[in-house]
């Protein structure tokens, strides 16, 4: 009964939390008339643990059966509070240090079992020891994990640092498997993923996240493009950057602005917890031209950094419509050494707006969010008065569309067929020209589609979806007994032909084919380098920052 107690309290004191632990001067008697209510359920929902757990005529597993209840409480909020117990304590760290114990690689399983390794990270245990992408996890240590999950599997890898491993491996095209002896370390991942010299005397940082490293990488990096290369401008890359720690973003727009000055305040159900962040140092530089790329999986934290610098007139931003997260998230304490990680606030940039896209108090009958209308969100203005808008994420001054990406694709990043094709291809090339200089040609093209094939690849079609539902809404309505040569017409169009899709999106395909390759041979920092080749953001970025004029007029005074 000690889970159940355990379950109870937690349950308990999250729901109290949830309901009436923030309140505002203004909310005491509200609060102070829901608090039977709140006494009552929870009463309720102890009482039908209990009932369950003594009668249910299955044994059940109360910390699983108490951890839905918390999921699914948590699930009507927003996806950014979520509930850590002690043994998943190590993810919530990672979130914020970047850090943890490990032997730096990505695992993955399989749908018809069996968990391998997808990418070792440079530099790391794994890469060190020689572990490839495909290699399947075969024991760790004395424990064999074959019919384990990759969770199970990554803790079994995780430990402290300095302690030794023995993995049992099975690498493709061997017959027997191979124990490979790793040291576990701590491994940190770099959140600049690559600096460099772009153009003439153009800087370049790629930032894919914010911990409590950031800052401080982003500062030598750029202290080595400027003094050791001369650059003339940066530009600082912050696409599909999730977000992260706000003082960490607070930390890099303070490099480039003023001491003193505001850079986000955060307003919440408790007023007296409401703060407002300010650059506390002096800055690297104030008048270097910049341009910061987003898209629309920048989010938070690089939104934050994104929309500041905007607001103050900066930089210029390049590239798609941001994600819109105006959310802040803290962790809570609490017993049994688990934690809450719940959404406390909202952020609100230097003009006064909050980017907050989706409405989370306002669900569908159903249950589904949507976004705030552009007809409902509000003009406000930078500091030199160029009009910006709320409620939809951040909009660059240059807009740029990036490529759709056609369901086969994801399906082919996703499925093990890719990386069983560059395991095979691997075998016949012990290494690769530079990254400027490779690229798959048209053999190795049509051998990864006859691969897949062999493989029988498949992959659903959202389209094909989408007309068998409309089908057989038709067919229920009536509508399919005149005419349905309408419908065989369209089936036959979207019937998935991996022939036809397969040449239909092959450039994109040897695009994907070439930087899964060179991720083989170069890493996370190769993958990068290789998705600037042809890049129509970086280049409109470059054309932007070498036109003194057309940047300057960018971020002046609107002409009255």
């Amino acid at each position: 009964m000690c889970k159940l107690m355990q379950g109870k309290k937690i349950i308990a004191l999250i729901c109290f939390f949830v309901l009436f632990g923030n309140i505002r001067p203004g909310q005491a008697q509200v609060s102070k008339d829901n608090r039977f209510e709140v006494s009552k359920n929870l009463d309720i929902f102890n009482a039908i643990v209990k009932e369950i757990e003594m009668f249910y005529v299955d044994s059940i597993d109360v910390e699983k059966t108490v951890r839905r209840g918390i999921d699914a409480m948590l699930e009507g909020l927003d996806p950014y509070t979520e509930y850590y117990p002690e043994q998943e304590m190590d993810k919530l760290k990672f979130m914020t240090t970047g850090e943890y114990g490990g032997i730096g690689s990505y695992i993955r399983a399989r749908k018809e079992g069996g968990v391998y390794i997808i990418e070792p990270f440079e530099g790391m245990p794994a890469a060190l020891a020689g572990l490839k992408p495909g290699d399947r996890i075969l024991a760790v240590d004395t424990v064999d994990v074959t019919d384990k999950s990759s969770d199970e599997v990554s803790a079994l890898l995780k430990g402290v640092p300095n302690t030794k491993m023995v993995l049992k491996i099975q690498r493709p095209y061997e017959k027997k498997p191979r124990e490979v002896e790793l040291m576990r370390k701590q491994i940190l991942e770099n959140q600049v993923t690559y600096y460099g010299v772009r153009g003439d005397g153009v800087g370049y940082i790629y930032l894919k996240g914010f911990t409590d490293k950031s800052a401080q990488e982003v500062k030598n990096a750029f202290d080595d493009l400027k003094n050791n290369h001369h650059i003339k401008s940066l530009i600082l890359d912050l696409r599909n950057n999730g977000g992260g720690l706000l003082e960490s973003a607070t930390q890099i727009v303070g490099m480039f602005v003023p001491k003193g000055k505001e850079v986000v305040s955060t307003k919440g159900k408790i007023s007296q917890w409401d703060r407002t962040y300010r650059t506390s140092n002096e800055p690297i530089d104030t008048v270097m031209p910049m341009a910061v790329l987003i898209n629309g999986n920048s989010a938070s934290a690089a939104e934050i950094v994104s929309g500041s610098l905007q607001d103050m007139d900066r930089a210029v931003l390049i590239g798609e419509r941001s994600f819109g997260k105006g959310l802040v998230q803290s962790p809570r304490e609490l017993p049994y050494n688990g934690s809450i990680k719940v959404t406390m606030s909202k952020y609100y940039i230097p003009s006064g707006r909050c980017i907050q896209q989706l409405d989370y108090t306002h669900r569908r009958a159903d249950g589904r969010v949507e976004a705030i209308p552009d007809s409902l969100t509000s003009v406000f203005y930078t500091s030199k008065g160029r009009p910006v808008r709320d409620g939809g994420g951040i909009t660059p001054d240059f807009k740029v569309e990036e490529p759709e990406t056609p369901t086969i694709m994801y399906y082919l990043m996703t499925d093990f067929v890719l990386l069983d094709f560059i395991s095979d291809w691997a075998q016949n090339h012990k290494t690769i020209p530079a990254i400027e200089e490779f690229s798959v040609t048209d053999e190795d093209f049509e051998a990864f589609k006859q691969f897949a094939k062999e493989k029988n690849f498949t992959y659903d079609r959202q389209s094909e979806k989408m007309l068998k539902s409309l089908k057989e809404m038709a067919e229920f309505e009536g509508y399919m007994d005149n005419d349905s040569t309408m419908f065989k017409a369209l089936e036959e169009k979207l019937t998935p032909d991996l022939e036809r899709d397969f040449d239909r999106h092959k450039e994109q395909i040897k695009k994907l084919l070439t930087s899964e390759i060179v991720r083989r041979y170069y890493y996370q920092k190769g993958v990068l380098l290789e998705s600037l080749k042809d890049d129509k953001v970086l280049n409109k970025a470059l054309e932007v920052l070498s036109d003194t004029d057309l940047y300057n007029k960018t971020l002046s005074s609107p002409e009255k």
